[in-house]
């Protein structure tokens, strides 16, 4: 694959955004001397240009005819360096993976599990509406119709209608893009949130009614980790607003080092609280045996984890030791971009949190200022999500990473 080929804009007007995204990547194309044909493009827009999806999808498909097209809806979108959240914004990505190496998938065209005789889905981006009716359920079933379970992605986010786009635009269910094993690529999970006290078993639980941790009433061991007993539940209820829970299963690393959970660990909000019961509501079921630690939202351990899954993709890609004959080749042909010896990146999609956008990382288009500082500059695009998606999992206040390679 050749490296792809993006652009963006903003403008109250879909069309003179659209306009402005496409000059970019025309430019690119030409600048690259990019021949090979164009097979699959990304298009993410902020909801106030939902009402026109449809109006931009056909918009697409005329200026470049046989791209396949998927994205979503978003209260912000993402590119590379750069957020336009709160306000109108369009993002663009055209890569040239092989038709026969990915399928567009949608409720209007379900993935089927095991393959055909023709393609075999290894991996799978996804994107859905999160008003949709038994959600998690059905990530689950879209994961099993992988070889490797694994998924990437994200639930539009909108003031008004969540749609996503299939070769189609679509609200309610899911859809998405599946790929080949002959795709390559690396996908990460950046964490928002750090644990506000210790690792907990739950071993008591109704429905999303956490009881009992660790055999002790789970509001004492949240007044107790937020350092407030004996504090009368309503005077804590100013803290208890902004404390989130991290839930993992029991098998599953809560927090790998301390200050920072686990990939696996999916945060969710605390709800309420039940005096009576000295027990604690969170917004997902609670089942015993799952582990659970309390947590908040925080500007610099989520900084410093976003920075940790660069340099992990980097690591894998850039082997800190090349023969001298392959650096210079490969930086030669670089030129005068400036791009790392030895890029293999073709492009990126970031998923973020609608929680993280704006003013979260301290300034506009500071988290996307970071992904460029650690990853380079390379092709990017997303949207900030109303739930983020890696593996089988839906998270929360974090962001999900996914590079494809050369």
């Amino acid at each position: 694959m050749k490296l792809f080929l993006h652009g963006h804009a903003s403008d109250p007007d879909w069309r003179v955004a659209l306009n402005l995204a496409a000059a970019q990547v025309d430019a690119q194309r030409q600048a690259e001397h990019h021949a090979t044909q164009l097979t699959l493009g990304w298009v993410y827009l902020t909801d106030h240009h939902a009402a026109s999806a449809d109006a931009l999808l056909a918009e697409l498909g005329e200026r470049w005819p046989g791209v396949a097209w998927v994205g979503a809806v978003g209260v912000g979108v993402a590119a590379n360096g750069v957020e336009y959240f709160d306000e109108p914004g369009l993002v663009l990505m055209l890569g040239d993976i092989p038709a026969e190496d990915f399928r567009i998938y949608s409720g209007a065209e379900p993935l089927s599990g095991g393959g055909t005789a023709d393609f075999e889905a290894a991996t799978a981006q996804i994107h859905a509406d999160p008003a949709t009716p038994d959600l998690d359920e059905l990530i689950t079933e879209m994961a099993d119709r992988t070889a490797t379970g694994y998924l990437f992605g994200g639930l539009a986010s909108s003031r008004g209608r969540h749609l996503h786009i299939a070769n189609g635009v679509f609200e309610g269910g899911l859809s998405g893009v599946a790929f080949s094993r002959k795709v390559a690529l690396l996908s990460r999970v950046t964490q928002g949130c750090q644990p506000a006290g210790p690792v907990r078993r739950i071993s008591a639980a109704e429905r999303n009614l956490v009881i009992a941790l660790d055999g002790e009433p789970a509001l004492d061991c949240l007044l107790r980790d937020l350092q407030i007993e004996g504090a009368e539940p309503r005077e804590a209820l100013p803290r208890l607003r902004g404390t989130l829970v991290g839930i993992s299963d029991r098998s599953d690393d809560v927090v790998i080092r301390p200050g920072q959970f686990g990939t696996d660990t999916r945060v969710r909000h605390l709800i309420g609280i039940d005096p009576n019961r000295r027990a604690i509501a969170i917004g997902d079921n609670a089942e015993v045996d799952m582990q659970l630690a309390f947590c908040s939202r925080n500007t610099e351990a989520a900084r410093r984890d976003l920075v940790r899954i660069c340099s992990e993709i980097r690591e894998e890609l850039e082997p800190e030791e090349l023969p001298l004959e392959t650096a210079l080749a490969l930086q030669a042909s670089d030129g005068e971009r400036g791009l790392h010896p030895a890029r293999r990146i073709a492009g990126a999609i970031y998923v973020s949190c609608s929680g993280r956008g704006g003013p979260h990382f301290g300034a506009p288009s500071a988290e996307l200022a970071v992904v460029r500082h650690a990853l380079g500059d390379v092709p990017l695009v997303g949207f900030f999500a109303a739930g983020e998606i890696a593996r089988h999992h839906l998270y929360g206040y974090t962001g999900v990473l996914t590079v494809f390679t050369c």
